[in-house]
């Protein structure tokens, strides 16, 4: 098995087709399939279903695309550190819950790198991709957040996927939603006052669990509710429905525009005092690279004024 072979093997993982990723990796598609046949001989394992529609992974395969993943991971960073790198692109990738101090974070991160010599990308997804994609190596780190609520569910899955999850901020409830609204300037909100008002939530699957949801507050009964599954939308139903969201307060008008704004919750039920511990995760014992350890500090930097905010 040659790192050259796992390279081969991840590009067709991730466009799904020999042709495209031929094509990608600067290969022809004859000497393509040659090396992955080889691959699977010595491995005794079939990694890819080939169909007329293009191709998927096997049980197996999946498997063992993320070991591949991991330890090409681990080459890229030691050639990072040591190597001359060529004209090699070098990949970056984030999968958040949708936060906008991620997005930002992120901006800045770009900003400090050649976007020639990398290649970057961001997904606002739904917490269980966001666990997913950083256990497959889809992307570096994740991007979520834990309470005694969901706790326990979250730990067992990010455990079974061998992944860490490392603290940024705790953060208390805030009502979220449009300085227009008839409760905007009120100096803090009870759900009392928020019964004639549409919950707005981030849409998490059909195979969802109120454990996934990103809103700290999940299991409150709400009169009113309405699932979207972007920021923008949530955003226009808030101005165009009133609604509101519950959310960690931390919120980034250069992105979200001056039209939003975060106002403190406050009940007498328990939950209302339920904190938002908001972290990243990451896979065990793996570096992060430069790119990486870059951007956890924009986090923290961004974090910190928030913090300091209050």
């Amino acid at each position: 098995m040659t790192l050259q072979q796992l390279r081969y093997a991840i590009g067709i993982a991730e466009t799904g087709s020999f042709n495209k990723a031929a094509e990608k990796l600067y290969i022809s598609q004859p000497s393509l399939t040659a090396a992955i046949r080889d691959l699977e001989d010595e491995m005794n394992i079939l990694i890819f279903n080939r169909t007329s529609r293009g191709v998927t992974l096997t049980n197996e395969g999946e498997e063992f695309i993320a070991y591949a993943r991991e330890l090409y991971h681990h080459y890229e960073i030691v050639l990072d550190k040591y190597g001359k790198g060529g004209k090699r692109k070098k990949k970056f990738a984030v999968s958040t819950q949708h936060y906008s101090f991620a997005v930002k974070s992120f901006v800045e991160t770009v900003k400090l790198f050649d976007t020639e010599k990398y290649e970057f990308a961001i997904r606002e997804t739904r917490t269980r991709e966001v666990i997913e994609d950083v256990a497959a190596m889809k992307s570096d780190i994740g991007i979520l957040y834990l309470s005694d609520f969901n706790r326990k569910v979250i730990q067992s899955l990010l455990s079974a996927r061998d992944l860490a999850f490392h603290k940024l901020i705790d953060c208390k409830a805030y009502v979220y939603l449009w300085k227009g609204h008839p409760l905007a300037n009120q100096p803090f909100i009870t759900f009392e006052q928020l019964a004639d008002y549409p919950c707005l939530s981030f849409e998490q699957g059909d195979n969802s669990s109120y454990y996934f949801a990103e809103e700290i507050l999940s299991t409150s009964e709400y009169k009113r509710t309405i699932k979207a599954n972007d920021r923008a939308t949530m955003l226009n139903l808030m101005i165009g429905l009133n609604g509101y969201t519950l959310c960690s307060g931390i919120i980034c008008e250069e992105l979200n525009g001056s039209d939003y704004l975060a106002v403190p919750f406050k009940d007498k039920s328990a939950e209302a005092h339920r904190v938002m511990e908001i972290g990243y995760i990451s896979k065990r014992n793996m570096l992060l690279g430069l790119v990486g350890e870059r951007y956890v500090e924009e986090l923290q930097k961004y974090l910190a004024k928030c913090e300091r905010a209050e």
